[in-house]
C-alpha cells in the first residue's frame, strides 16, 4: 500500500498553510512529521486523511483519489488519532472501544465478526481490562489515550495517522504509547505517519522524518539525515548539540542556551 501526496496547497482564512508539498508513503514504515508551532503538519495530516480537502492537489491511495473512496470503506483502512485523543464522554471503555468497529457495521449495527473477541484482544493490549467498566470520565488523560488507542486497534486498519499522541503525557505513558504503536506497526505491517513534537521521540521510533518549516518541506530522510544541527537549527532558530543514543545510535539532540 502506497500513499502519494501529489502538489498539496492550502489556504484557511486566506492565509497560505502549505506549498506545494508532495511526499510518497510506504507501508510497513513509521514517519514522523515534525517542526515549528504553526508550519502545517496537523493540516497536512488532516488532508491526509480526508476530513479536509486542499486547495489544491492531490491524494492518492493506491493510486486512487481519496475523495474517490467512500468514507466507510476509508474507515476499514485508516484510523485516525485525533490530537487531545478522546473527550471526556459518559459511556464505558469497552463501549468506546467498541465504537471502533462501526466501519464494519451494517445499517442495523451487527457484523459477522467476533466483536467481543476483538474488543477483548485490544483491552488486553493497551492494559486496560481492569478499566474496561469505567466511563471514560473517571479516568486520567493518559488512561484515556490508551483507550482511543485500543478503539484504533479494533477498526483493523492499514493506516495509522496520528496528531500529537503523546502530548499531555508523562515520560513513561510517552515510551508506553509509542512502544505499543511501533510493536503493532511492525507485527502488522502498518503504515504509521505521526506528527511529533519530541525530536528525540522521534528519532527513536521513526524509519523516516519530515521536517516542515513555513509551509514546505524542509527536509525528508531517516533521522541520522535530518536531525543534524545545521538543519533542527534553521527550522525551530534554536541552536542544539546532536549525540548518538549509546544503545541504538539514532541521533538525540541537546539543547543548547544562549548563556
Amino acid at each position: 500500500m502506497t500513499m502519494e501526496v501529489q502538489h498539496i496547497s492550502q489556504t484557511v482564512q486566506g492565509n497560505s498553510v502549505l506549498h506545494d508539498i508532495s511526499l510518497q508513503f510506504e507501508d510497513g514504515r513509521f514517519y514522523g512529521i515534525i517542526g515549528p508551532n504553526g508550519v502545517g503538519k496537523s493540516t497536512l495530516l488532516h488532508i491526509l486523511a480526508g476530513t479536509d480537502a486542499p486547495s489544491k492537489g492531490t491524494i492518492l491511495l493506491d493510486g486512487k483519489g481519496l475523495n474517490d473512496i467512500p468514507r466507510k470503506s476509508l474507515a476499514r483502512r485508516m484510523a485516525v488519532l485525533q490530537q487531545g485523543g478522546l473527550p471526556p464522554v459518559g459511556f464505558s471503555v469497552r463501549e468506546v472501544v467498541g465504537m471502533g468497529r462501526y466501519p464494519y457495521q451494517n445499517w442495523l449495527g451487527g457484523e459477522d465478526a467476533d466483536v467481543e473477541t476483538i474488543i477483548d484482544e485490544a483491552l488486553a493490549v493497551m492494559g486496560l481490562n481492569e478499566l474496561q467498566h469505567r466511563k471514560l470520565h473517571q479516568l486520567s488523560g493518559g488512561e484515556r489515550q490508551r483507550v482511543a488507542l485500543a478503539k484504533l486497534m479494533v477498526q483493523k486498519p492499514d493506516i495509522l495517522l496520528l496528531d500529537e499522541p503523546t502530548t499531555y503525557l508523562d515520560i513513561g505513558f510517552q515510551i508506553g504509547l509509542l512502544d505499543t504503536v511501533r510493536k503493532w506497526q511492525r507485527e502488522q505491517g502498518l503504515l504509521v505517519i505521526a506528527v511529533l513534537h519530541d525530536l528525540n521521540l522521534a528519532a527513536l521510533y521513526c524509519d523516516e522524518i519530515i521536517a516542515m518549516h513555513r509551509g514546505k518541506v524542509a527536509a525528508t530522510g531517516t533521522p541520522d539525515n535530518v536531525l543534524i544541527p545545521n538543519i533542527i537549527d534553521d527550522i525551530y532558530s534554536t541552536k542544539t548539540i546532536a549525540i548518538k543514543h549509546p544503545i541504538t545510535g539514532v541521533p538525540q539532540l541537546i539543547l543548547q542556551p544562549e548563556i
